[in-house]
C-alpha cells in the first residue's frame, strides 16, 4: 500500500524524536523553576542550558557558534531581516541539538514568549506559499542561529544570542545573577493571516490591539499632544527610529506624558507596557517593571502616528528614562509588524557590566 507523503514525513519525524532521548544522556537538569524563581534562578537556567548545548556539539559546529565574550562587534550585533548571520543554524543541527536549542531559548522566555517565538518562526512556511518564486530561505523556520559568547558560568560574565528572521534574543549574564535581556525584538509578516488554514492568526495581536485602543481613547486635546509624524519607512531600518544600532542615545521624549492621561488611560498603558515584558521569563519581566516603576508619570510618554484603522499604517512608542518601545506596521498593505525594547542604559548588558568590572578590577 502506498502511504501519503505527509504520513511518511510525520513517521521520519517521530523516528528522529524516539532517538533523542539516547543523546539526551549527556544532558545536565536544569534548576526546578517555580513561583519562587528569581533571576539568579534564570541565570542558573542559562548557563545549565547552554553547558547542554555545548557538550552535544561538534568540533566544527563549536567553531561557528561560540565566539569570545570580548568579541564586542559581533556581541552587540543583531538584526531581525532575512540575511546570512553568524552562529550556528538549527538547519545545520540534528534533532536532539536543536531540542538543547530551543531549551536555551526558552530559559529567557516565559510561556506566552515561547508561544510568540515558534510562531513567528513558522510563519516562513506561509510565507513560502504566498511569496512563491520570490521567497527568501532566510525566512525558513530552521534558519535561526544560536551564538554562545564566552563560557557558561557563575564566576564571569558571558551570553547568548537566538536569531533569525523577525525574532532577536540577546541575554548577558554576570556571575550567574544578573541578566540582561535587551535589546529584544519580536516581528511578523504577515501580521494578520487572511486566508488559508491558518487565517485569522495573528501573533501580536495584543501589542496592536492594545496600541491602538489607547490611541482611540485620547481625546482631541490629548491626541495633540500625543500625534507625531509617521516615519518613512525607507529612512530607517525596519521603520523603527532605533534600527539595529547597537549603541543608542535616549531621543527628546515626544507624545503624552502619563500625567496627562486619565487613570484608566494610565492603567491601560501599564497593561500594554506588561504586554512587553511579560514575552521574558518572570523573573526578568519583574525587574523591567520595578524600574520602569521608578519613573514619574511626566517621565513617561507614549505616542502615536498614521491611520487608527486596522491594515492603515501606523507606529507607536513609548519612552521613559530608561527604555524604549518602538511598535511598526507600515509595510505590505498595514500587514507587517516590528516591535522592539532597547534599554539606554544597559543594551547587552552594558550598564551591567561596567559595575561587574568596577567591582572585581
Amino acid at each position: 500500500m502506498n502511504m501519503p507523503s505527509c504520513y511518511s514525513s510525520l513517521l521520519s519525524v517521530i523516528a528522529s524524536i524516539i532517538a533523542i532521548p539516547v543523546a539526551f544522556s549527556q544532558v545536565k537538569e536544569s534548576t526546578l523553576s517555580g513561583n519562587s524563581e528569581t533571576v539568579p534562578v534564570v541565570a542558573q537556567d542559562m548557563i545549565v542550558a547552554a553547558e547542554n548545548v555545548l557538550a552535544m556539539l561538534t568540533p566544527e559546529q563549536r567553531t561557528r557558534a561560540v565566539y569570545p565574550f570580548t568579541d564586542d562587534k559581533e556581541r552587540r550585533y543583531f538584526h531581525f531581516f532575512p540575511i546570512e548571520r553568524n552562529g550556528l543554524p538549527l538547519k545545520d543541527m540534528n534533532i536532539a541539538q536543536q531540542q538543547l536549542a530551543y531549551a536555551l531559548m526558552n530559559t529567557g522566555l516565559s510561556h506566552v514568549g515561547i508561544s510568540k517565538s515558534m510562531t513567528i518562526m513558522s510563519l516562513g512556511e506561509t510565507l513560502r506559499i504566498t511569496d512563491g518564486d520570490n521567497y527568501n530561505e532566510h525566512r525558513d523556520s530552521d534558519h535561526y542561529n544560536v551564538t554562545i559568547f564566552g563560557q557558561p558560568s557563575t564566576k564571569s560574565a558571558w551570553g547568548w544570542r537566538f536569531e533569525g528572521f523577525h525574532l532577536s534574543l540577546s541575554f548577558t549574564v554576570v556571575d550567574g545573577k544578573q541578566v540582561a535581556s535587551k535589546p529584544s525584538f519580536f516581528g511578523s509578516i504577515p501580521a494578520t493571516i487572511k486566508k488559508g488554514e491558518r487565517k485569522g492568526l495573528q501573533v501580536l495581536r495584543l501589542e496592536e490591539s492594545l496600541g491602538r485602543s489607547l490611541a482611540a481613547s485620547l481625546n482631541e486635546s490629548q491626541r495633540k499632544l500625543a500625534t507625531i509624524p509617521l516615519l518613512v519607512f525607507e529612512d530607517t531600518t525596519g521603520g523603527l527610529s532605533t534600527g539595529n544600532t547597537p549603541k543608542i542615545t535616549p531621543p527628546k521624549p515626544d507624545g503624552i506624558p502619563a500625567s496627562k492621561l486619565s487613570a484608566q488611560q494610565s492603567a491601560h498603558l501599564m497593561r500594554l507596557i506588561k504586554g512587553y515584558a511579560h514575552r521574558l521569563r518572570t523573573p526578568i519581566a519583574k525587574e523591567d517593571l520595578a524600574e520602569i516603576a521608578k519613573a514619574s508619570k511626566d517621565q513617561l510618554y507614549f505616542a502615536w502616528g498614521g491611520s487608527l484603522e486596522p491594515f492603515q499604517p501606523h507606529y507607536y512608542k513609548i519612552q521613559g528614562p530608561s527604555f524604549l518601545i518602538e511598535y511598526e506596521c507600515t509595510q505590505d498593505d498595514a500587514n507587517h509588524v516590528h516591535t522592539v525594547w532597547r534599554d539606554f542604559d544597559n543594551d547587552f548588558g552594558v550598564d551591567m557590566l561596567k559595575r561587574h568590572h568596577a567591582k572585581h578590577h
